[in-house]
Protein backbone atom coordinates (compact mmCIF):
# COMPACT_ATOMS: atom_id res chain seq x y z
CA UNK A 1 0.00 0.00 0.00
CA UNK A 2 1.20 3.66 -0.39
CA UNK A 3 2.13 6.06 2.05
CA UNK A 4 1.64 9.49 1.21
CA UNK A 5 2.23 12.47 3.01
CA UNK A 6 -1.00 13.29 2.17
CA UNK A 7 -4.14 12.74 4.15
CA UNK A 8 -6.08 11.12 1.08
CA UNK A 9 -3.47 7.92 0.25
CA UNK A 10 -3.88 4.80 1.83
CA UNK A 11 -1.38 4.13 4.66
CA UNK A 12 1.79 1.99 3.15
CA UNK A 13 3.25 -0.76 5.49
CA UNK A 14 6.68 -2.07 5.72
CA UNK A 15 7.65 -5.94 5.90
CA UNK A 16 7.74 -7.47 8.86
CA UNK A 17 11.51 -6.94 10.73
CA UNK A 18 13.78 -10.19 11.61
CA UNK A 19 10.98 -11.90 9.48
CA UNK A 20 12.13 -13.88 6.28
CA UNK A 21 10.15 -15.48 3.11
CA UNK A 22 13.36 -17.77 2.91
CA UNK A 23 11.44 -19.75 0.22
CA UNK A 24 11.84 -17.12 -3.05
CA UNK A 25 14.70 -15.98 -2.35
CA UNK A 26 17.87 -16.20 -4.81
CA UNK A 27 21.41 -16.68 -3.22
CA UNK A 28 23.35 -14.35 -5.36
CA UNK A 29 22.35 -11.39 -6.88
CA UNK A 30 20.72 -11.46 -10.22
CA UNK A 31 23.04 -9.84 -13.25
CA UNK A 32 21.75 -11.48 -16.08
CA UNK A 33 17.97 -11.87 -16.23
CA UNK A 34 17.68 -8.82 -18.47
CA UNK A 35 20.82 -6.97 -20.11
CA UNK A 36 23.57 -4.61 -19.21
CA UNK A 37 23.25 -2.03 -22.61
CA UNK A 38 25.61 0.71 -21.12
CA UNK A 39 23.61 3.23 -23.06
CA UNK A 40 19.65 3.91 -24.44
CA UNK A 41 16.88 5.61 -22.62
CA UNK A 42 15.58 4.08 -19.46
CA UNK A 43 11.74 3.82 -18.17
CA UNK A 44 10.70 4.64 -14.55
CA UNK A 45 7.07 4.55 -12.89
CA UNK A 46 6.59 6.55 -10.23
CA UNK A 47 3.84 7.32 -8.18
CA UNK A 48 1.06 9.90 -8.67
CA UNK A 49 0.61 12.19 -5.58
CA UNK A 50 -2.54 14.45 -5.59
CA UNK A 51 -0.08 17.38 -5.43
CA UNK A 52 2.56 15.69 -8.10
CA UNK A 53 4.83 19.25 -8.96
CA UNK A 54 7.08 19.52 -6.00
CA UNK A 55 7.92 15.51 -6.61
CA UNK A 56 8.39 16.17 -10.31
CA UNK A 57 10.98 19.04 -9.83
CA UNK A 58 13.01 16.99 -7.37
CA UNK A 59 12.85 13.71 -9.42
CA UNK A 60 14.08 15.93 -12.85
CA UNK A 61 17.05 16.96 -10.75
CA UNK A 62 17.72 13.74 -9.80
CA UNK A 63 17.48 12.57 -13.33
CA UNK A 64 19.64 16.02 -14.84
CA UNK A 65 22.55 14.63 -12.45
CA UNK A 66 22.11 11.02 -13.44
CA UNK A 67 22.18 11.88 -17.04
CA UNK A 68 25.48 14.41 -17.49
CA UNK A 69 27.10 11.35 -15.45
CA UNK A 70 26.00 8.70 -17.76
CA UNK A 71 26.57 10.01 -21.82
CA UNK A 72 24.42 8.05 -23.98
CA UNK A 73 21.86 7.36 -21.05
CA UNK A 74 18.62 8.94 -21.12
CA UNK A 75 15.56 9.01 -18.67
CA UNK A 76 11.91 9.04 -19.36
CA UNK A 77 9.56 9.02 -16.19
CA UNK A 78 5.71 8.25 -15.88
CA UNK A 79 3.71 8.96 -13.03
CA UNK A 80 1.15 6.07 -12.64
CA UNK A 81 -2.26 6.65 -10.51
CA UNK A 82 -1.34 4.46 -7.16
CA UNK A 83 -4.95 3.26 -7.36
CA UNK A 84 -4.23 0.96 -10.01
CA UNK A 85 -0.36 0.31 -10.15
CA UNK A 86 -1.03 -3.56 -9.20
CA UNK A 87 -3.06 -4.13 -12.52
CA UNK A 88 0.10 -1.99 -14.33
CA UNK A 89 2.96 -3.73 -12.77
CA UNK A 90 1.74 -7.30 -13.08
CA UNK A 91 1.16 -6.67 -16.59
CA UNK A 92 4.84 -5.13 -16.78
CA UNK A 93 6.28 -8.80 -14.94
CA UNK A 94 3.95 -10.46 -17.39
CA UNK A 95 5.39 -8.52 -20.66
CA UNK A 96 8.96 -7.43 -19.99
CA UNK A 97 9.29 -5.89 -23.72
CA UNK A 98 6.50 -3.29 -22.50
CA UNK A 99 8.00 -2.98 -18.65
CA UNK A 100 9.78 -0.37 -17.14
CA UNK A 101 13.18 -0.46 -16.23
CA UNK A 102 12.41 1.32 -12.22
CA UNK A 103 9.43 1.16 -10.65
CA UNK A 104 8.29 2.89 -7.00
CA UNK A 105 6.41 0.38 -5.31
CA UNK A 106 4.77 -0.20 -1.56
CA UNK A 107 7.12 -1.89 0.83
CA UNK A 108 3.99 -3.89 1.46
CA UNK A 109 4.43 -5.17 -1.90
CA UNK A 110 8.07 -6.16 -1.56
CA UNK A 111 7.24 -9.93 -0.71
CA UNK A 112 4.83 -10.47 -3.05
CA UNK A 113 7.11 -8.83 -6.15
CA UNK A 114 9.28 -10.61 -5.30
CA UNK A 115 7.29 -13.85 -5.08
CA UNK A 116 6.41 -13.00 -8.67
CA UNK A 117 9.97 -12.67 -9.73
CA UNK A 118 9.67 -9.16 -10.90
CA UNK A 119 12.05 -6.97 -8.92
CA UNK A 120 15.89 -7.96 -9.36
CA UNK A 121 18.17 -9.11 -6.93
CA UNK A 122 20.64 -6.12 -6.51
CA UNK A 123 22.27 -7.31 -2.92
CA UNK A 124 25.95 -6.63 -3.98
CA UNK A 125 24.90 -3.17 -5.63
CA UNK A 126 23.61 -2.34 -2.12
CA UNK A 127 26.24 -3.35 -0.18
CA UNK A 128 28.62 -2.05 -1.98
CA UNK A 129 26.72 1.44 -1.93
CA UNK A 130 28.60 3.90 0.32
CA UNK A 131 25.74 5.60 1.59
CA UNK A 132 23.88 2.48 2.27
CA UNK A 133 25.42 2.08 5.66
CA UNK A 134 23.62 5.20 6.62
CA UNK A 135 20.03 3.52 5.91
CA UNK A 136 17.90 3.19 8.62
CA UNK A 137 17.47 -0.87 9.43
CA UNK A 138 13.90 -0.79 9.61
CA UNK A 139 14.19 0.77 6.18
CA UNK A 140 16.81 -1.49 4.81
CA UNK A 141 14.38 -4.26 6.19
CA UNK A 142 11.68 -3.10 3.64
CA UNK A 143 13.32 -3.65 0.89
CA UNK A 144 15.06 -7.22 1.88
CA UNK A 145 13.27 -10.73 1.23
CA UNK A 146 15.17 -13.89 2.07
CA UNK A 147 18.43 -12.02 2.93
CA UNK A 148 18.58 -10.70 -0.28
CA UNK A 149 17.97 -6.95 -1.16
CA UNK A 150 15.22 -6.27 -3.79
CA UNK A 151 15.63 -2.47 -4.37
CA UNK A 152 16.19 0.89 -2.20
CA UNK A 153 14.13 3.09 0.74
CA UNK A 154 12.94 5.74 -0.79
CA UNK A 155 10.78 7.21 2.46
CA UNK A 156 9.33 6.22 5.95
CA UNK A 157 7.08 7.60 7.76
CA UNK A 158 5.46 6.45 10.91
CA UNK A 159 2.52 7.57 13.30
CA UNK A 160 2.25 9.25 16.58
CA UNK A 161 -0.08 11.05 19.13
CA UNK A 162 -1.88 14.23 17.90
CA UNK A 163 -3.09 16.09 20.41
CA UNK A 164 -5.16 19.39 20.99
CA UNK A 165 -2.78 22.24 23.14
CA UNK A 166 -6.07 24.35 24.02
CA UNK A 167 -8.33 21.33 25.46
CA UNK A 168 -5.50 20.20 27.61
CA UNK A 169 -4.62 23.35 28.87
CA UNK A 170 -8.36 23.48 29.15
CA UNK A 171 -9.07 20.61 31.61
CA UNK A 172 -5.44 20.89 32.95
CA UNK A 173 -4.13 17.80 32.12
CA UNK A 174 -1.04 16.53 30.56
CA UNK A 175 -0.21 14.44 27.34
CA UNK A 176 -0.64 10.84 28.28
CA UNK A 177 2.30 9.12 29.07
CA UNK A 178 1.01 5.28 29.45
CA UNK A 179 -1.23 3.58 27.31
CA UNK A 180 -4.03 3.19 30.69
CA UNK A 181 -3.61 6.96 30.90
CA UNK A 182 -4.22 7.18 27.21
CA UNK A 183 -7.31 5.40 27.64
CA UNK A 184 -8.43 7.27 31.10
CA UNK A 185 -7.36 10.71 29.12
CA UNK A 186 -9.27 9.62 25.91
CA UNK A 187 -12.26 9.04 28.35
CA UNK A 188 -12.39 12.05 30.58
CA UNK A 189 -11.74 14.69 28.22
CA UNK A 190 -15.27 13.27 26.45
CA UNK A 191 -16.49 13.43 29.55
CA UNK A 192 -15.82 16.91 30.25
CA UNK A 193 -16.62 17.48 26.58
CA UNK A 194 -19.35 15.58 24.98
CA UNK A 195 -19.08 17.16 21.38
CA UNK A 196 -15.81 16.10 21.12
CA UNK A 197 -13.75 12.32 21.07
CA UNK A 198 -11.25 12.32 23.51
CA UNK A 199 -9.00 9.87 21.34
CA UNK A 200 -10.78 9.36 17.65
CA UNK A 201 -10.15 6.03 16.95
CA UNK A 202 -11.84 3.69 13.60
CA UNK A 203 -12.26 0.52 13.31
CA UNK A 204 -10.97 -0.17 9.80
CA UNK A 205 -7.93 1.63 11.05
CA UNK A 206 -5.67 -1.28 10.75
CA UNK A 207 -2.47 0.64 11.09
CA UNK A 208 -3.26 2.59 14.13
CA UNK A 209 -4.82 0.00 15.99
CA UNK A 210 -1.35 -2.05 15.76
CA UNK A 211 0.80 -0.52 17.86
CA UNK A 212 -1.82 -1.71 20.83
CA UNK A 213 -1.09 -4.92 19.89
CA UNK A 214 3.16 -4.75 19.56
CA UNK A 215 2.74 -2.41 23.03
CA UNK A 216 1.26 -5.49 24.98
CA UNK A 217 3.74 -7.96 23.30
CA UNK A 218 1.88 -9.30 20.91
CA UNK A 219 2.68 -10.15 17.10
CA UNK A 220 0.32 -10.61 14.08
CA UNK A 221 2.54 -13.65 12.90
CA UNK A 222 5.02 -15.58 13.70
CA UNK A 223 7.60 -17.20 11.51
CA UNK A 224 7.62 -21.25 11.13
CA UNK A 225 10.67 -21.62 8.86
CA UNK A 226 9.46 -21.55 5.30
CA UNK A 227 5.79 -19.61 5.89
CA UNK A 228 3.93 -18.00 9.10
CA UNK A 229 1.56 -18.86 11.05
CA UNK A 230 -0.79 -16.37 12.77
CA UNK A 231 -0.42 -15.08 15.86
CA UNK A 232 -2.93 -12.32 16.68
CA UNK A 233 -5.51 -14.79 19.29
CA UNK A 234 -2.51 -15.04 21.67
CA UNK A 235 -2.70 -14.01 24.75
CA UNK A 236 -0.94 -11.05 24.65
CA UNK A 237 -2.55 -10.02 21.12
CA UNK A 238 -5.82 -10.13 22.75
CA UNK A 239 -4.85 -8.09 25.19
CA UNK A 240 -3.46 -5.42 22.86
CA UNK A 241 -6.85 -5.89 20.68
CA UNK A 242 -8.63 -5.61 24.33
CA UNK A 243 -7.35 -1.99 24.80
CA UNK A 244 -7.78 -0.93 21.45
CA UNK A 245 -11.28 -1.91 21.56
CA UNK A 246 -12.37 -0.11 25.04
CA UNK A 247 -11.96 3.01 22.83
CA UNK A 248 -14.93 2.28 21.11
CA UNK A 249 -18.18 3.16 23.26
CA UNK A 250 -20.43 6.20 24.21
CA UNK A 251 -17.75 7.39 26.25
CA UNK A 252 -15.11 8.12 23.93
CA UNK A 253 -15.70 7.27 20.44
CA UNK A 254 -19.16 5.71 20.11
CA UNK A 255 -19.22 2.47 17.89
CA UNK A 256 -21.77 3.65 15.78
CA UNK A 257 -19.70 6.39 14.27
CA UNK A 258 -16.18 4.85 15.17
CA UNK A 259 -16.25 1.50 13.83
CA UNK A 260 -16.48 2.21 10.24
CA UNK A 261 -13.46 4.77 10.30
CA UNK A 262 -10.04 4.03 8.62
CA UNK A 263 -6.70 6.05 8.93
CA UNK A 264 -8.24 8.82 6.88
CA UNK A 265 -10.79 9.88 8.69
CA UNK A 266 -10.08 9.52 12.19
CA UNK A 267 -6.69 12.78 11.05
CA UNK A 268 -9.68 14.20 9.58
CA UNK A 269 -11.78 14.22 12.73
CA UNK A 270 -9.20 15.57 14.48
CA UNK A 271 -7.78 18.44 11.35
CA UNK A 272 -11.68 19.61 11.44
CA UNK A 273 -11.66 20.03 15.49
CA UNK A 274 -13.61 17.11 16.36
CA UNK A 275 -11.58 15.38 18.86
CA UNK A 276 -9.23 16.03 21.27
CA UNK A 277 -5.90 12.90 20.15
CA UNK A 278 -5.63 11.35 17.21
CA UNK A 279 -3.33 8.79 15.65
CA UNK A 280 -1.52 10.33 12.78
CA UNK A 281 1.46 10.07 10.98
CA UNK A 282 4.42 12.34 10.10
CA UNK A 283 2.54 12.45 6.54
CA UNK A 284 -0.34 14.30 8.52
CA UNK A 285 0.62 17.10 9.39
CA UNK A 286 -0.30 19.13 6.52
CA UNK A 287 -3.73 17.99 6.65
CA UNK A 288 -3.83 18.88 10.18
CA UNK A 289 -2.07 22.03 9.80
CA UNK A 290 -5.00 22.91 6.93
CA UNK A 291 -7.68 22.48 9.59
CA UNK A 292 -9.01 23.93 12.05
CA UNK A 293 -6.87 23.06 14.82
CA UNK A 294 -3.82 24.88 13.24
CA UNK A 295 -1.59 26.62 16.18
CA UNK A 296 -3.85 24.24 19.14
CA UNK A 297 -1.72 20.94 18.36
CA UNK A 298 1.35 19.70 19.23
CA UNK A 299 2.70 15.78 18.77
CA UNK A 300 4.26 13.05 20.88
CA UNK A 301 4.89 9.85 20.84
CA UNK A 302 1.95 7.38 21.17
CA UNK A 303 2.97 5.95 24.96
CA UNK A 304 3.57 2.61 25.31
CA UNK A 305 2.45 0.13 28.03
CA UNK A 306 5.11 1.62 30.59
CA UNK A 307 5.07 4.94 31.70
CA UNK A 308 7.78 6.63 29.47
CA UNK A 309 7.82 3.72 26.97
CA UNK A 310 6.89 4.38 23.56
CA UNK A 311 4.45 2.20 21.95
CA UNK A 312 5.93 0.20 19.00
CA UNK A 313 4.89 1.65 15.76
CA UNK A 314 3.44 0.62 12.46
CA UNK A 315 5.99 2.27 10.04
CA UNK A 316 5.62 2.43 6.47
CA UNK A 317 7.05 3.95 3.08
CA UNK A 318 8.31 3.52 -0.44
CA UNK A 319 11.25 1.55 -2.31
CA UNK A 320 12.15 2.26 -6.11
CA UNK A 321 13.65 -1.21 -7.46
CA UNK A 322 15.06 -2.48 -10.72
CA UNK A 323 12.96 -4.98 -12.46
CA UNK A 324 14.46 -8.17 -13.29
CA UNK A 325 13.51 -7.55 -16.78
CA UNK A 326 15.60 -4.52 -17.59
CA UNK A 327 18.02 -4.63 -20.71
CA UNK A 328 20.29 -2.03 -18.80
CA UNK A 329 21.26 -3.81 -15.35
CA UNK A 330 24.31 -1.02 -14.67
CA UNK A 331 22.21 1.65 -15.81
CA UNK A 332 19.34 1.11 -13.59
CA UNK A 333 20.98 0.65 -10.45
CA UNK A 334 22.54 4.21 -10.99
CA UNK A 335 19.28 5.86 -10.81
CA UNK A 336 17.96 3.90 -8.70
CA UNK A 337 21.20 5.12 -6.60
CA UNK A 338 20.05 8.60 -7.80
CA UNK A 339 16.76 8.94 -6.49
CA UNK A 340 17.28 7.21 -3.48
CA UNK A 341 20.03 9.09 -2.04
CA UNK A 342 20.49 11.68 0.34
CA UNK A 343 20.59 14.47 -1.83
CA UNK A 344 17.42 13.78 -3.62
CA UNK A 345 15.81 12.44 0.00
CA UNK A 346 16.68 15.33 1.16
CA UNK A 347 14.90 17.39 -1.28
CA UNK A 348 12.15 15.55 -1.25
CA UNK A 349 11.33 15.74 2.05
CA UNK A 350 11.90 19.64 1.68
CA UNK A 351 9.28 19.38 -1.21
CA UNK A 352 6.74 16.50 -0.12
CA UNK A 353 7.59 16.09 3.39
CA UNK A 354 8.52 12.46 3.01
CA UNK A 355 11.34 11.56 6.16
CA UNK A 356 14.39 10.46 4.61
CA UNK A 357 15.63 6.64 5.20
CA UNK A 358 19.00 7.62 6.37
CA UNK A 359 19.81 8.28 9.93
CA UNK A 360 22.14 11.16 9.16
CA UNK A 361 19.80 13.20 6.58
CA UNK A 362 16.21 12.43 9.40
CA UNK A 363 18.43 14.25 11.87
CA UNK A 364 19.02 17.12 9.90
CA UNK A 365 15.69 17.64 8.90
CA UNK A 366 14.62 17.42 12.36
CA UNK A 367 16.86 20.14 13.26
CA UNK A 368 15.26 21.81 10.69
CA UNK A 369 11.69 21.03 10.98
CA UNK A 370 10.97 20.52 14.93
CA UNK A 371 7.39 18.39 14.05
CA UNK A 372 9.68 15.75 13.20
CA UNK A 373 11.11 14.97 16.28
CA UNK A 374 8.15 12.54 17.90
CA UNK A 375 8.13 10.62 14.57
CA UNK A 376 12.04 10.68 14.98
CA UNK A 377 11.80 9.47 18.60
CA UNK A 378 8.91 6.98 17.68
CA UNK A 379 11.44 5.78 14.93
CA UNK A 380 14.47 5.24 17.25
CA UNK A 381 12.20 3.51 19.72
CA UNK A 382 11.79 0.49 17.56
CA UNK A 383 9.25 -0.08 14.76
CA UNK A 384 7.58 -2.68 13.90
CA UNK A 385 5.66 -4.18 10.29
CA UNK A 386 3.51 -6.76 9.27
CA UNK A 387 5.06 -10.36 7.80
CA UNK A 388 7.34 -10.59 4.76
CA UNK A 389 4.62 -12.92 2.73
CA UNK A 390 2.88 -12.14 -0.39
CA UNK A 391 -0.45 -13.69 1.60
CA UNK A 392 -0.22 -10.04 3.47
CA UNK A 393 -1.56 -8.41 0.47
CA UNK A 394 -4.23 -10.38 0.26
CA UNK A 395 -5.02 -10.31 4.13
CA UNK A 396 -5.18 -6.97 3.88
CA UNK A 397 -7.07 -6.54 0.60
CA UNK A 398 -9.68 -8.77 2.85
CA UNK A 399 -10.06 -6.56 5.87
CA UNK A 400 -9.52 -9.45 7.75
CA UNK A 401 -7.87 -7.50 10.94
CA UNK A 402 -10.43 -4.30 10.66
CA UNK A 403 -13.31 -7.20 10.60
CA UNK A 404 -12.30 -8.56 13.79
CA UNK A 405 -11.93 -4.84 15.03
CA UNK A 406 -15.75 -4.24 14.15
CA UNK A 407 -16.95 -7.78 15.30
CA UNK A 408 -16.14 -6.87 18.86
CA UNK A 409 -16.51 -3.16 18.74
CA UNK A 410 -20.21 -3.95 17.86
CA UNK A 411 -20.82 -6.70 20.18
CA UNK A 412 -21.24 -10.00 17.50
CA UNK A 413 -17.98 -11.29 18.80
CA UNK A 414 -16.14 -11.19 22.00
CA UNK A 415 -12.01 -11.29 21.57
CA UNK A 416 -11.27 -15.05 21.91
CA UNK A 417 -13.74 -15.58 19.48
CA UNK A 418 -12.86 -12.52 16.78
CA UNK A 419 -9.13 -13.35 16.60
CA UNK A 420 -9.68 -17.07 16.36
CA UNK A 421 -11.65 -16.48 12.92
CA UNK A 422 -9.54 -13.83 12.05
CA UNK A 423 -6.32 -16.23 12.90
CA UNK A 424 -7.85 -18.81 10.70
CA UNK A 425 -8.64 -16.57 7.87
CA UNK A 426 -4.43 -15.09 8.61
CA UNK A 427 -3.49 -18.76 8.48
CA UNK A 428 -5.36 -19.71 4.92
CA UNK A 429 -3.94 -16.98 3.34
CA UNK A 430 -0.47 -17.99 4.18
CA UNK A 431 -1.25 -21.46 3.21
CA UNK A 432 -2.20 -20.15 0.10
CA UNK A 433 0.69 -18.23 -0.52
CA UNK A 434 3.20 -21.03 0.44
Amino acid sequence: MKLSARIAAPAAALVLAGLTATACAPQTSDTSAGGDEKTGTLRVWLFQEVGNKPKEKVVDAAVADFEKTHEGAKVEVEYIPVDTRAQRIKAAFNDPESAPDLIEYGNTDTAGYVKDGGLADVSKEFAAWDEAKDTDPTAKQSVTVGGQVYGAPLFVGVRALYYRTDVFEDLGIEPPKSQAELISTAKKVHREKPDLYGLVVGGAYTYGAMPFIWANGGELADETGVSYESAINSAKARKGIEAYTSLFGDDNCPAAKCAAMGGNATVTAFASGKAAMAIGGDFSHAAVEAGSVKGKYAVVPLPGVEEGAIAPAFAGGNNIGVLKSSSHRTLAVDLMKSLTGKKTQAKMFDAMGFLPTYTDVRAAVAKKEPFVGPFVDTLGAGAKFVPASSAWGQIDASLVLPTMFQEIVSGRKDVAAASDDAAKKMDAAFADAG
